[in-house]
This record gives C-alpha cells, sequence and structure tokens, in this order.
C-alpha cells in the first residue's frame, strides 16, 4: 500500500492515504475501499505518524484521504493535520467526506484554518443508478442541492446501466455547477464483480479526453492514478 505522493500535473499536492474509523454509511455496492478503515486507534495513529512525516508543504498544498470521511479520522489526527498545515505553511487543505455529513462540511472548512476544499463523491447525478444500483443514500433535487455544500464532486464513469445519455448530463452538471471535478474510470474490484462496462468506459475514453485539457478537471483512467492505493 502506497501512502503518499506527489502530483505534479495539475493542481500540484502532495497526497496523504491516511486510516481512518469505519466509514459511516459502509454500504457502497462498488466500494472496497472501506476495507482499509480500522477501529484500532493506535494503527490508525501509527500510520498517520509515519505518512505526514513525508509531507514537505513544497506546493502549498495538501490532500489528505482515508478511504472515508474527514470527519472519521480520530480528533488527535485531525489536529496533527491542522498543526502540520500551520508549520509547513499550507495554504490549502483537500479532503473528503460523504453527504451525510453535509451539514458539517462549513465547520470542517473553518477547523483546519486555512481554505479547505471539500470532495463529495456524488457518483452519479442519475438518482436510480446512485441510490438504488450504487446504494449511495443520497437523495437530493438536482446539482442546485450538492453545490450549496461543495463546488468539488467525484464522478464514476464505467457503470453497467449507465447510458451515454446519463454520462453527458453528468459532465454537463460537472462543468457547468461545480469549480473542480474529478471523473474516476471504474475499476472492478472484490465486491463489485459483474457492475463494470467496459463498452461505455472505451466511449467515455473517446469523447471526454478534452477534459484533460481542463485545469480544474482531473480524470483517474485508473483508480491508482493520484499515487496512493
Amino acid at each position: 500500500m502506497r501512502r503518499y505522493a506527489r502530483i505534479t500535473q495539475k493542481l500540484p499536492r502532495e497526497i496523504v492515504l491516511l486510516r481512518g474509523l469505519p466509514c459511516i454509511w459502509s454500504k457502497c455496492t462498488f466500494c472496497d475501499y472501506i476495507d482499509d478503515n480500522t477501529d484500532d486507534l493506535g494503527e490508525i495513529q501509527r500510520v498517520a505518524d509515519e505518512e505526514l512525516a513525508k509531507v514537505t508543504g513544497e506546493f502549498g498544498r495538501l490532500e489528505v484521504i482515508n478511504s472515508g470521511s474527514i470527519q472519521e479520522l480520530p480528533e488527535e489526527v485531525r489536529i496533527q493535520i491542522k498543526e502540520l498545515l500551520a508549520a509547513k505553511s499550507i495554504e490549502e487543505f483537500i479532503c473528503e467526506s460523504y453527504w451525510a455529513y453535509r451539514k458539517e462540511f462549513d465547520a470542517a472548512r473553518s477547523y483546519f484554518g486555512v481554505p479547505t476544499r471539500i470532495k463529495l463523491g456524488v457518483e452519479t447525478f442519475d438518482d436510480h443508478l446512485r441510490n438504488d444500483v450504487l446504494n449511495k443514500a443520497m437523495p437530493f433535487d438536482g446539482p442546485e442541492d450538492v453545490a450549496r455544500f461543495t463546488d468539488t464532486i467525484c464522478l464514476m464513469v464505467g457503470l453497467k446501466g449507465q447510458t451515454r445519455e446519463i454520462i453527458k448530463q453528468d459532465m454537463d452538471i460537472l462543468l457547468n455547477h461545480f469549480k473542480y471535478g474529478c471523473v474516476n474510470l471504474f475499476t472492478e474490484n472484490s465486491k463489485s464483480a459483474g457492475l463494470m462496462d467496459e463498452e461505455i468506459k472505451q466511449w467515455f475514453t473517446d469523447h471526454y479526453g478534452f477534459l484533460e485539457d481542463l485545469e480544474n478537471i482531473e480524470v483517474l483512467w485508473n483508480n491508482t492514478d493520484f499515487g496512493v492505493g
């Protein structure tokens, strides 16, 4: 498991993958990331000590992910991150959170003492696919509801049942309603057998390669493109 990397292309930053407490939801049908969660506070702290010590602050931007939500890092680790941001003169912090925590997003932004961007895994704005197939438990009326809480979302491409029209709608929403975005091409894992659609992934690759030219959109053609995992 690689837990520290440097991203030197778009939005240059250091990125650290920590271990956190179990995800509050833990029922998404496609997610095996939660296997990295643990109730062992000592192990969580050990990983945090080891990986955060690698951060230099060279880009002035740090992203911390923990296979769940920033709120699921123990307070001691969140304090450690906050102190690190100040010590290394880091000017922007990026983290992830889940929809159930949306009313706590502002508190999280204020907590770290620097401009903080919270990524939200929407996966798709198609309600049936998001909630009935992926089991995200994310009901909302539309992109405006999501944009009230964050300007940064993650979308997923390559799922069975995902049509070209759904992808076009998702990409249009991303480009017109959000400041930043990350598009993940779905990679099958131990918990998602039979969920991947190679044909729709190839169609997306053929038609949306231009996203690579946009500074505010990152595309993970492979799920380890950020260098961690």
